[in-house]
């Protein structure tokens, strides 16, 4: 009865988590509703209020209050900003380790005086009457170990997105996060990213490389029927993660 329990819950809680998994299988994986960047940097966010935008062009003026200039710097530098992040990732590592021990350790013990009982003992250690005391106990243990290991790895990765200011630091610091989905039939691509950036840094064009993107979080992945067919099972990769051999 209690081996039953935990399954009749597993099995009543199933169609509540493969709902949304059957309706995208069917239709394929549905895109984030457009808005103010989900919180990606792990503090929280500020959105401005559309009742501060600046007031109207006054009377007789071809200008209005809080207006940019043509020559004042466009440069993201305030909350709701956007500027433009290069992504550009040409890495590449190898490593290669070996390594070898061997151990040989060995004891050899001697009971020549045992309070006059070194003769006697021989009567409870088989075989009889053959007992030495002078070779009472030996032991020899070797031990060998060698393992080898190699990472060769690379990535290359080349893409462009549009970031929001989200927040200022005490500092100047600016803190940028921005998302783009890109779907094409059943496939959704995402690309995420989220740091830290020195305003000092962006160029003139309003760009910024990711290699100047302090704390920077760059993911790019999809969902859908190819990654679908290319992930593990969960079942599988459950059992992989948790077998003791």
């Amino acid at each position: 009865m209690r081996l039953r329990l935990p399954l009749i819950l597993a099995l009543g809680l199933l169609p509540l988590a493969a709902c949304s998994t059957v309706q995208e299988a069917m239709k394929g994986p549905d895109l984030a509703p457009v808005g103010y960047p989900a919180a990606l940097a792990p503090m929280q966010q500020v959105v401005i209020d559309a009742q501060n935008n600046p007031p109207p062009a006054s009377a007789n003026s071809l200008w209005r209050a809080g207006g940019r200039a043509f020559f004042m710097d466009q440069r993201a530098r305030k909350i709701g900003d956007i500027l433009t992040v290069l992504i550009e990732i040409d890495d590449s590592a190898k490593t290669q380790n070996t390594s070898t021990s061997q151990r040989t350790s060995g004891m050899t013990a001697a009971v020549p005086h045992l309070l006059g009982l070194e003769g006697k003992i021989g009567r409870f250690l088989p075989p009889h009457n053959n007992f030495d005391p002078t070779n009472a106990l030996e032991t020899k243990t070797g031990s060998n170990n060698t393992g080898t290991g190699s990472v060769n790895r690379a990535e290359k990765i080349s893409l462009t997105i549009a970031a929001v200011v989200s927040a200022v630091l005490p500092n100047g610091n600016l803190v940028i996060q921005g998302t783009q989905e890109v779907r094409t039939n059943a496939e959704l691509r995402q690309l995420t990213v989220a740091g830290i950036v020195r305003p000092e840094d962006i160029s003139s064009t309003n760009t910024i490389k990711n290699s100047q993107i302090a704390e920077a979080r760059i993911s790019y992945g999809g969902r859908g029927d190819i990654s679908r067919v290319q992930k593990v099972p969960g079942m599988q990769s459950v059992v992989e993660r948790f077998q003791p051999f």
